[in-house]
């Protein structure tokens, strides 16, 4: 475990109008910054002819590190190919949907292409044995944001035609399992599957994104196996995972944020292959600063290996909606840490000149010159140099499960459930309000659940599900967990083929409930507040309705039920509703399970942990321009930023996007 914590930024000196790489490195020092990531997106600097290598900036840039005390992340340049690669084999270009992609943007390549391969393994291993030897690099980020990049050329399909073949053995179990009579588009051999472009079954078509995000795990694999043949071993692997982009409104790319679960790679499968997981996290600011999609993203890769993890990714100031209230850019730093980051890295160091990201903006503005985001993260910087690793790197132990799934995303693109609710919504839904109540949780793949670990599960849209994890969730309820699940849970198999019995499939027991009518929920409201979207019409069966559908003719049917099973309790949403009825379930279920709420919410967050020596610690991140006080809940504890000792009962005083780090003692 490192014994201080990472602070710093991307680092492209070859971006640069001129040689200032001295300089940089002066200013991060001065800041408190420790740590740079360069490489990552340099393949054409670094090769400019093919086998022609160049690494006269790498060096500088060790050089320079060597001499100042600074760390170094290489990235492996694959993400984005030089022209003279694409010009001695246009298949390394990925086909789409659309057709053959044109080269210009990153991210266009076809995994498969074994020329890209063959190139790809020659780059990394220059750069990885060139590196690994500079004690200032203390690892490796394999690639950047890697998904599968909407593949349909000859060699995936190929592919995926073969790992059909593998999976069911022959036609006849493919045509049962994807119920492939509708339509005429069961197979008689193998040499039948179409191409998936045209693919209409949406079992198959989703099994074949599944396929993809596969490939591209072993993508990362084979980068990692490269990788080892090189580095030390005190040097750890590591990779950039990103979300799906949510856009503000407008149809520019740079407009949004990371929102929710990443439809293009599926990062619990990916994960194996690091050492260390990493993420880019990006999210409003200003006035539409929460924090939630700090708390998300961070609930989520933390759990990918259950432990600390490094922010690779985040934003200094960009655009006019990213430039930060004076001191957001130290909450937004604190809030990380408080998921259990073990630092941050700024994209970027250094505003672009030209070129497309030019006004994403890093931490220097245009004119390279220290500003007000400098100096704010220079605060930081003597923060964390003051307080270090031991008492601010936390270790969580969550009693509560979001369950995310990559094939219900895909399954709930083929099968809406309104043009206007996608499943994030749902899990951004179901998330959010539990972080309001400051009601901490981990954010867990279904395929790594483990339900003993929990004493609440809670399941966004989970519609693609196996019988082995019905079992599972059903047990874990016996056994005395609470189980709250939305609209649109276990309606599928693992094929996309609907469980022909009771919904909710071998769970409608364990609910005390079923449903046979779901529908548009019109004028209905439930509790008085209106219900949107969607609603399920729950018949109760043993189950307690806490409360029905206000509607001349919905008004039979529950909306929210409630059921004892076994040792423990199984609730069921099944409407879309606003966050305050959520709430009330959740405060239900907590209740049920000894889960004590704080007396303070949104925006006062609170996020706990133990620190290295197993002392509780908990970070009070306040999202508002408004002052306010909340009573202290612990009986004595010392605010590690301002020394301040404060007992039960007594008032915490926040000020504008303040930060509190309070730490129990005795």
């Amino acid at each position: 475990m490192r014994d201080e914590l990472l602070f710093g930024a991307a680092y492209y000196p070859e971006y640069m109008p001129y040689d200032r790489i001295h300089q940089d490195l002066a200013m991060m020092r001065e800041a408190g910054m420790n740590v740079i990531r360069i490489a990552e997106s340099t393949w054409s600097t670094l090769e400019p002819q093919e086998g022609v290598f160049d690494f006269s900036y790498i060096d500088a840039v060790l050089e320079e590190a060597e001499r100042t005390g600074m760390q170094v992340i290489v990235g492996t340049p694959t993400y984005a190919v030089p022209s003279w690669l694409v010009r001695l084999d246009a298949d390394v270009l990925v086909t789409g949907r659309e057709g053959k992609a044109q080269y210009g943007a990153r991210q266009l390549i076809n995994l498969w292409n074994p020329t890209f391969r063959r190139q790809a393994e020659r780059v990394i291993r220059r750069l990885i044995s060139h590196t690994a030897s500079f004690p200032c690099v203390i690892g490796f980020q394999i690639d950047n944001e890697t998904k599968h990049y909407g593949n349909y050329g000859a060699q995936a399909q190929a592919a995926f035609r073969a790992y059909l073949q593998d999976t069911f053995g022959t036609v006849k179990a493919l045509n049962e399992a994807f119920r492939l009579a509708y339509w005429s588009n069961s197979l008689a051999s193998w040499d039948d599957l179409p191409d998936m472009r045209g693919c209409v079954n949406g079992g198959l078509a989703a099994e074949y994104e599944r396929f993809l995000r596969r490939q591209a795990a072993e993508y990362l694999s084979w980068q990692a196996a490269l990788v080892r043949k090189y580095k030390r071993d005190d040097q750890f692997i590591t990779h950039n995972f990103d979300f799906e982009w949510k856009k503000f409104g407008a149809d520019i790319a740079q407009d949004g944020y990371s929102y929710g679960v990443q439809p293009d790679m599926n990062h619990c499968e990916a994960a194996r292959a690091l050492t260390l997981a990493g993420t880019d996290i990006y999210h409003p600011t200003q006035d539409a600063l929460t924090g939630a999609e700090i708390a998300f993203g961070g609930d989520e890769i933390r759990c990918l290996r259950q432990d600390n993890y490094l922010v690779l990714e985040c934003q200094a100031q960009a655009f006019k909606a990213w430039t930060p209230y004076p001191g957001q850019l130290r909450l937004h730093a604190y809030s990380h840490l408080a998921s259990g980051a073990l630092g941050q890295l700024y994209w970027n160091w250094h505003s672009i000149h030209n070129g497309y990201e030019a006004y994403w903006r890093g931490l220097l503005s245009h004119d390279l010159e220290k500003n007000p985001a400098w100096e704010e993260a220079a605060r930081l910087g003597a923060e964390w140099q003051r307080l270090g690793a031991g008492q601010l790197t936390l270790r969580k132990k969550n009693a509560v499960a979001l369950v995310i799934d990559t094939h219900s995303l895909t399954a709930l693109r083929r099968f809406p459930i309104d043009r206007d609710l996608s499943y994030n919504d749902v899990v951004r839904w179901m998330y959010d309000s539990l972080y309001e109540m400051n009601l901490e949780c981990d954010v867990v793949d279904v395929n790594a659940l483990e339900p003993e670990r929990y004493r609440m599960i809670v399941t966004p849209a989970l519609y693609s599900v196996t019988e082995e994890t019905l079992r599972a969730l059903e047990r874990f309820v016996e056994e005395g967990g609470v189980l709250v699940s939305s609209f649109r849970s276990f309606v599928a198999d693992e094929h996309l083929s609907i469980y022909p019995d009771t919904q909710p499939h071998l769970l409608h027991r364990c609910f005390g409930m079923r449903y046979q009518q779901f529908t548009e929920p019109g004028t209905a409201t439930l509790l008085g507040r209106p219900v949107r979207y969607f609603a399920e019409l729950l018949q109760c069966r043993g189950a307690e309705s806490l409360g029905n559908y206000e509607h001349r003719y919905w008004g039979r049917y529950a909306a929210l039920t409630r059921h004892a099973y076994g040792q423990g309790a199984a609730y069921y949403v099944g409407c879309f509703t606003g966050k305050e009825t959520l709430k009330e379930v959740y405060a239900d279920a907590a209740r049920r399970v000894g889960l004590q709420l704080p007396g303070v919410s949104w925006p006062v967050i609170l996020r706990s942990g133990e620190d290295r020596k197993g002392r509780n610690v908990h970070y009070v991140l306040h999202y508002s321009q408004e002052e306010r006080t909340f009573p202290c809940p612990w009986e004595r504890v010392r605010d590690l930023l301002s020394g301040k000792i404060y007992r039960r009962g007594e008032d915490i005083s926040l000020g504008d996007w303040d930060v509190a780090i309070l730490r129990e003692e005795t």
